[in-house]
């Protein structure tokens, strides 16, 4: 028999909806689920169950006058931790802001609320949400569910984590250098990073941000299923006016030919067989489902990749510099020392040749993906990394940034991608990345689906440590 808690989310929202189950009933045994596994694994660092609760007999009471509480009926959901939920610390894993308490939702809390989903704790990041890996001196060290000596993923590993447990159905995520994708890549879940503009931002806590994470950085979901990211993004991108930068474009346009670019190496990276093979795997499934799939180099991606770091460094240096030092977290420090030699000193003409550099980026990307509507590409080099490898030596931290090519040059063209689990490799988790025009996340759940429908569906993991 299925447990509440294993069930996907398109599932409890059609119980909740059609009085198969009560929203209080689900949250419930999530709830349980949290209290049992969370000790072990460390993904849930802000816990409110009577607030979830509540949410839950609001559903409830919905539901029993006739009324449609939203696509989301009843969802266990979990947020990240670096945006505000009101009457919550939006710490991004620092110990300065502990008691950073929102006095209001940011807009995909706000909107996640709407839609119906009942949010069931806030989740971990690592400090400043700057690595692949999640801990931090505030709330400690989250590992991965499947295996405790691999990363969870960062920087919305505690997300994943919580997805891959049974702790919540849909977990919430942030991206700006591979925070959705690559800790959906490490717990063996699927996870959508949209274009910019398409999920509403805001945090009334913190200043108004910077040109690289306005161009760069989003919410989107993680999951278990590809039905569940296509019901959270239209939950998630619900309008606000909150957001100038929001683009109330269309979830479902035109027709597209099934047609995808295989980038086994994009731009010369360096790939594991492991990772070659999954990639080739997800070609042949795609064909299985009547695509066209032909092997092809894609259009630079080392490049965007060195824009990305520009923009995002330019944003630290200027931001988070001074706070790097009073927060005093040695992961963070020794990362940012890394990326900040990676991407040099950048000043006023650095920035703006990066900005011009971009523009002619995107427009190449945008033409090719004219052809091809989807880029089959690697995730990662490698297959998800030892726990804490990136701190561990200089050396290895090449070793890792190297690996994560993709992860960091995608957001830099604006375009959206999805990481989609296939399977194991090695006894690790393993997957690909798909990638689409702007503002086309239906040809990526398409496809998506496609590739998931070949596979076995995705279990939930039981950290049974002891």
């Amino acid at each position: 028999m299925t447990e509440i808690w294993e069930m996907t989310a398109s599932k409890i929202a059609a119980d909740v909806r059609d009085k198969r189950l009560s929203a209080v009933e689900v949250a419930q045994a999530h709830l349980d689920r949290l209290a049992r596994v969370n000790p072990a694994i460390n993904a849930v660092v802000q816990e409110f169950p009577e607030e979830a609760l509540e949410a839950a007999r609001r559903i409830d009471a919905t539901v029993a006058r006739g009324e449609n509480p939203g696509p989301l009926c009843g969802v266990p959901v979990t947020i990240k931790v670096n945006v505000d939920q009101k009457g919550h610390a939006t710490t991004n894993g620092l110990r300065l802001q502990e008691g950073l308490v929102a006095a209001e939702d940011s807009p995909v809390v706000s909107n996640i609320r709407k839609a119906g989903g009942v949010i069931v704790g806030r989740t971990n990041t690592p400090a400043f949400s700057l690595r692949w890996f999640t801990k931090n001196d505030l709330h400690g060290q989250t590992l991965n569910p499947r295996n405790r000596e691999i990363t969870p993923g960062g920087s919305s590993g505690g997300a994943a984590a919580a997805v891959a447990a049974g702790i919540c159905a849909l977990g919430h995520g942030t991206d700006i250098a591979g925070s959705i994708r690559y800790p959906a890549y490490a717990c063996g879940l699927h996870g959508l990073r949209p274009t910019p503009g398409r999920i509403p931002a805001y945090n009334s806590s913190a200043p108004d941000r910077f040109i690289g994470a306005q161009l760069m950085a989003v919410s989107g979901p993680i999951a278990r299923s590809v039905s569940d990211l296509d019901v959270a993004l239209a939950a998630m991108s619900a309008p606000d006016p909150r957001d100038p930068l929001y683009v109330p474009a269309p979830l479902g346009t035109a027709d597209f030919p099934k047609r995808a670019a295989l980038a086994l190496s994009p731009d010369g990276m360096d790939v594991c067989q492991d990772v070659r093979a999954a990639l080739l795997d997800a070609a042949d499934r795609l064909r299985d489902a009547g695509w066209t799939v032909e092997e092809t180099d894609c259009p630079p991606m080392r490049r965007a990749a060195a824009i990305n770091a520009c923009l995002w460094m330019a944003e630290t240096q200027f931001g988070a510099g001074e706070m790097l030092v009073r927060e005093g977290e040695a992961d963070s420090q020794f990362v940012f020392a890394r990326m900040s030699e990676d991407a040099g000193e950048v000043g006023f003409r650095s920035l703006m040749e990066a900005l011009q550099a971009r523009v002619g980026l995107v427009r190449q990307w945008e033409l090719f993906l004219r052809d091809f509507p989807v880029v089959l590409c690697p995730a990662s080099g490698e297959l998800p990394f030892d726990q804490q490898l990136d701190v561990s030596s200089e050396a290895n931290f090449a070793r890792v940034f190297d690996a994560q090519l993709t992860q960091r040059a995608i957001p830099a063209l604006g375009v959206p991608a999805l990481c989609i689990a296939t399977g194991e490799a090695s006894g690790r988790p393993v997957g690909v990345q798909l990638v689409a025009p702007r503002y086309r996340e239906d040809i990526l759940l398409a496809a998506g689906r496609a590739i998931e429908a070949a596979g076995h569906p995705i279990q939930v993991a039981s950290p049974d440590w002891s």
